[in-house]
């Protein structure tokens, strides 16, 4: 598809044995963080249900902890992706998986919408998700708090999803000579997913670039 977009016209399989010639391969993906910690407050019902579609922008998100292990320490990743168009609305990252980095994440993506838009956020039954504080975010800004079954990562595979892309892509096989250089790479890698990384079912535009277009069209 990028190709096709820039007037280079080839069929697939001449992709695939060019990429087989040149060694480009895909990574692995490999084994989940979870944040899990026990029963901590009442689990939100499951709204979503699998249901990851969305007619429009800011009408379902979800969100979910991700960890990298390098150079003998450990880094988080805690995003929220639009399921209408994969797009990264709003990120944190720290080195250790405290509240803290989720109330950053929540209140960078606040500030891009409006009260009482009745969205609905989903999660896993993470603890932090389940804090008392949490909840009341949410339930002031008007969103509707949506939670995966406990231990069915099904529920929330669009996120799983992008984990794994993320880590296939620029984690994985890779060596970064501090954590800072990593960090780096981790925030310049979610602007290139978000702004020019192509997908097949956007019709081959990047999330923000189908988000634009579907909004200059309505």
């Amino acid at each position: 598809m990028e190709l096709r977009k820039r007037g280079i016209c080839l069929n697939h399989k001449t992709v695939l044995k060019l990429m087989n010639e040149m060694g480009l391969h895909c990574k692995i993906r490999r084994k989940r963080y979870s944040s899990f910690r026990g029963e901590i407050n009442k689990a939100a019902e499951n709204i979503i249900k699998r249901d990851f579609h969305a007619e429009e922008p800011n009408q379902k998100w979800t969100t979910d902890v991700t960890e990298f292990a390098l150079l003998g320490r450990k880094v988080y990743l805690s995003p929220i992706l639009d399921m209408y168009n994969s797009e990264i609305i709003a990120y944190s990252i720290s080195l250790s998986p405290n509240y803290k980095m989720i109330t950053n994440m929540l209140e960078e993506a606040f500030r891009k919408i409006p009260d009482g838009t009745n969205l609905i956020f989903h999660s896993d039954q993470g603890w932090c998700y389940r804090m008392k504080d949490y909840q009341e975010r949410l339930k002031n800004k008007g969103i509707r708090q949506s939670m995966s079954r406990k231990g069915n990562c099904l529920d929330n595979s669009i996120m799983e999803n992008f984990f794994g892309l993320l880590k296939s892509e620029m984690f994985y096989g890779e060596e970064f000579a501090s954590i800072e250089e990593f960090i780096k790479e981790l925030e310049n890698y979610i602007d290139y997913y978000n702004h020019r990384r192509i997908k097949g079912k956007l019709k081959g535009l990047s999330p923000v670039d189908y988000r634009k277009q579907s909004l200059k069209v309505a």
